[in-house]
């Protein structure tokens, strides 16, 4: 740090080196995200619509300017970095399940799966408490799998098709149901043990998954209790008591088979792809279409997730860009300078894993990029490792929640075929888990861990 300190203040035979002088200041490197946010919002308030106005095209402007503001070297070596972003194995993963997912998703509905399955959920479901049990099967499925993508992929089509049955022709209900799915997955997404960020979490602050649970279940038991009380009141007064047709169980396999082979450990890739070899035998055995039929579902179906592969690889570059030019180094810098006392560290972790969460649109990668700093913070000011993991979980899985261009809500948009703030004014899980978050860190709860 002193090195890098005295290089900027040389003059003379001392030059500025040449990385530093390739940076832009911290509020200009984060400056393409600012555009985004006010691209987005100011075109929807002209345009009185904030569902009309397609996330890529705000996201094409957002990385233009991203590669304009950099000073990584020449045109090409800026969208080198842009590339490098874009084409990362963690973007190009994501965009391979967003393949399989359109791909599964077509052939299912073609062979009639989700009728069924819908069926199947009246027939045991009261009506009048749809809501509260597709939150509950969300929650407790994404809890067994650990991956709120892989409910949502399960989920989101039955739901939709539900509404559909509810409420003909309504677009807000298909909306308003996704979101319950969304919800659930990111409550096992926080707390499962073989998630991607529960692991993450407690291996950056050095403490066990167990004890991170029992933290967790006291911030996120109680959101998950509220928001399930207000989907029971919501079906009261809805009266929703659709009528049912045959459940036919055969055409309901493939979404059994997803969620068994979830929950037994396999990878979300091979999950999906079981799936979609599982709809091409029932579709052909029971006529539903040919195999040059079933190659046109497949593709209808891949299709429908383009704009969503789109945006992914432009989020992807844009925040890669952010990043080489110490956008994230900014934050953290800044968020961390001005610590006193327990709360303001727990508080700082919170903003800290929230505000990476914002750059990165991932909340896997946010906990690994702050669990060292996270970890420093905890022990400079005496906050238990378990209260600390617990915060860069929760936080991470409340930001990925809301943010227009995360996975899960891509992903839920291409399944429902619904704008995504359309979506997200329905999350109630994701900001009621908020509110619980902080409450704990403000009354120092749980105690035991505070």
């Amino acid at each position: 740090m002193k090195e890098s300190g005295n290089a900027s203040k040389s003059h003379g035979n001392h030059p500025v080196s040449r990385e530093s002088a390739s940076k832009p200041s911290g509020l200009l490197a984060l400056s393409p995200l600012l555009v985004f946010l006010l691209i987005y919002l100011v075109s929807s308030l002209v345009a009185k619509d904030f569902y009309s106005i397609p996330v890529s095209s705000v996201f094409l402007f957002a990385s233009i300017y991203a590669i304009a503001i950099s000073r990584n070297g020449s045109i090409q070596e800026r969208i080198q970095v842009f590339s490098k972003g874009a084409g990362d194995k963690n973007v190009l993963l994501m965009i391979w399940i967003f393949v399989l997912a359109g791909a599964f998703a077509a052939t299912a509905k073609e062979i009639g799966a989700i009728e069924a399955t819908v069926n199947l959920a009246l027939k045991l479901l009261p009506g009048k408490l749809i809501y509260a049990g597709l939150f509950i099967a969300s929650c407790f499925i994404s809890t067994a799998i650990g991956t709120s993508v892989g409910t949502i992929v399960a989920l989101v089509p039955v739901a939709a098709a539900l509404a559909g049955e509810i409420s003909p022709g309504n677009e807000q209900a298909i909306a308003f149901v996704s979101a319950i799915v969304v919800g659930g997955a990111f409550f096992g997404d926080n707390l499962s043990f073989i998630s991607d960020t529960t692991i993450a979490a407690t291996r950056t602050q050095n403490c066990s998954m167990k004890d991170k649970f029992r933290v967790n279940i006291g911030i996120a038991g109680p959101a998950a209790l509220i928001v399930c009380t207000i989907y029971i009141i919501m079906g009261l007064s809805a009266g929703a008591n659709p009528e049912c047709g045959p459940v036919e169980i055969v055409k309901i396999l493939p979404y059994i088979l997803i969620i068994v082979l979830a929950l037994s450990g396999l990878d979300v890739t091979l999950v999906l792809l079981c799936g979609l070899l599982t709809n091409a035998v029932i579709g052909l055995f029971q006529g539903s279409f040919t195999w040059a039929g079933y190659l046109g579902t497949i593709g209808q179906g891949i299709s429908s997730m383009g704009d969503l592969i789109i945006v992914t690889l432009l989020a992807g570059g844009m925040l890669e860009v952010i990043r080489s030019n110490g956008g994230l180094d900014y934050l953290i810098g800044h968020l961390t300078r001005r610590i006193r006392g327990k709360r303001g560290a727990e508080l700082s972790i919170a903003l800290l894993v929230g505000l990476a969460n914002l750059c990165t649109a991932n909340n896997t990668i946010a906990v690994i990029t702050t669990g060292k700093i996270a970890k420093d913070i905890s022990g400079r000011y005496g906050v238990d490792p378990r209260k600390s993991a617990s915060i860069l979980d929760t936080f991470s899985c409340l930001v990925q929640g809301l943010i227009p261009y995360g996975a899960q809500l891509l992903m839920a948009t291409g399944l429902a075929g619904v704008g995504t703030m359309s979506i997200i004014v329905h999350l109630y899980y994701p900001l009621i888990l908020g509110l619980c978050a902080f409450a704990a860190i403000i009354f120092r709860f749980p105690r035991r861990y505070s």
